[in-house]
């Protein structure tokens, strides 16, 4: 029997998982788990001593070395949920092409051994005329169209996510006691509609990263980033040349059109959104983001609200949300073209995961 590992659950990932039977069962089981995959996979954790394992929102993530050849990677074991276990099949698809390298894949345990990158560097973290290249060029990467492999049956379809949108927003909205004006909810549904009937009928399909922003793009190690430029030509080919420096994470991959990707870019860094004009800098951005990466800006811009108008409706659902709420609907109804005038200014909006002030 394999030894269970000798690791400490992050606080955070304990508090977030620790308030339900399914979440405090997976905390206990990942000692088991990892200790598991170790053996199997001949390898041992590389944490310095009293560092605490890495973590995203849905997964523990442990630096480790192989016993044998000392080779780097990290172990990712996720909380069971349908995005992992889809990832799995679109880092093999993408073999390193854009996206982190999948080394080994347990399913039953739900673990994956992924090539190491450099957790502390990201997109986030880099001026909008790097990132920006460089986000497109990646995104032309990964769009990668479907062939006669058995993974490509694993993914659902961004069109029949708005089909299922259709039906869910309206009665959402009602049960919520309607907490945005009905225009901006039959904005998305006519997103919905239009983008889900052009989407069946379309020959478009590719691979598409869903939650590819900022943070979700990091570094390999020993890359030279490219610094910011005036230039914005000459940045945007250094970025694209620096593309091979970078890779995505955490997929949450669906197939369908490559304009469903921007929207996580859209609803983060809006800080950074000119102050004289934030509305026009928003809609600027996407069309920036849409040039990159070869995409259609009045497309990506639909979808963008429509999935805007879906977070709203999860943040209202949620008690404690209030400023993740008000920031879905200043996006959202940006995107429409009528920001809601009772919203916070832009630059008083919370990031994501950051408590309102």
């Amino acid at each position: 029997m394999n030894q269970p590992a000798d690791i400490t659950i992050p606080p955070d990932l304990g508090r977030r998982y620790g308030g339900s039977a399914s979440g405090r069962a997976w905390l206990a089981s990942l000692p088991r788990v990892a200790g598991h995959c170790l053996d199997r996979w001949q390898l041992e954790p590389d944490l310095a001593p009293g560092a605490l394992p890495w973590h995203g929102h849905g997964a523990i993530v442990i630096p480790v070395r192989g016993t044998a050849n000392g080779a780097t990677g990290v172990l990712k074991i996720a909380y069971p949920h349908d995005e992992a276990l889809v990832e799995p099949h679109a880092l093999a698809i993408w073999n390193g092409t854009g996206a982190v390298r999948l080394l080994a894949h347990d399913a039953g345990a739900g673990a994956l051994l992924l090539e190491r990158l450099d957790g502390a560097r990201s997109l986030q973290d880099e001026p909008m005329d790097v990132a920006v290249p460089v986000w497109g060029s990646l995104v032309r990467q990964l769009g990668v169209v479907p062939d006669g492999r058995a993974e490509w049956q694993e993914f659902g379809h961004v069109a029949a996510r708005a089909e299922q949108w259709s039906d869910e927003l309206p009665e959402s909205w009602e049960r919520l006691g309607r907490p945005f004006p009905r225009w901006l909810l039959e904005a998305a549904l006519e997103v919905c509609q239009t983008r889900g009937a052009v989407g069946r009928r379309s020959g478009k399909d590719v691979l598409v990263h869903t939650d590819m922003h900022y943070l979700n793009v990091l570094a390999r190690p020993g890359a030279v980033v490219p610094s910011a430029s005036s230039d914005q030509a000459g940045s945007d080919q250094a970025g694209i040349s620096q593309a091979g420096s970078w890779a995505a994470i955490d997929p949450q991959p669906m197939v369908g059109e490559t304009e469903f990707a921007v929207a996580p870019l859209l609803w983060n860094r809006i800080r950074e959104l000119p102050r004289a004009d934030p509305q026009e800098g928003l809609q600027e951005r996407c069309r920036n983001l849409s040039s990159a990466a070869g995409l259609d800006a009045e497309v990506a811009r639909q979808w963008s609200l429509a999935r805007e108008v879906e977070n709203a409706l999860w943040y209202a659902s949620k008690p404690g949300h209030g400023g993740d709420l008000a920031r879905s609907l200043w996006v959202s109804s940006t995107l429409a073209g009528r920001t809601l005038p009772e919203l916070p200014a832009a630059h008083d909006l919370p990031a994501p995961g950051e408590a309102a002030g």
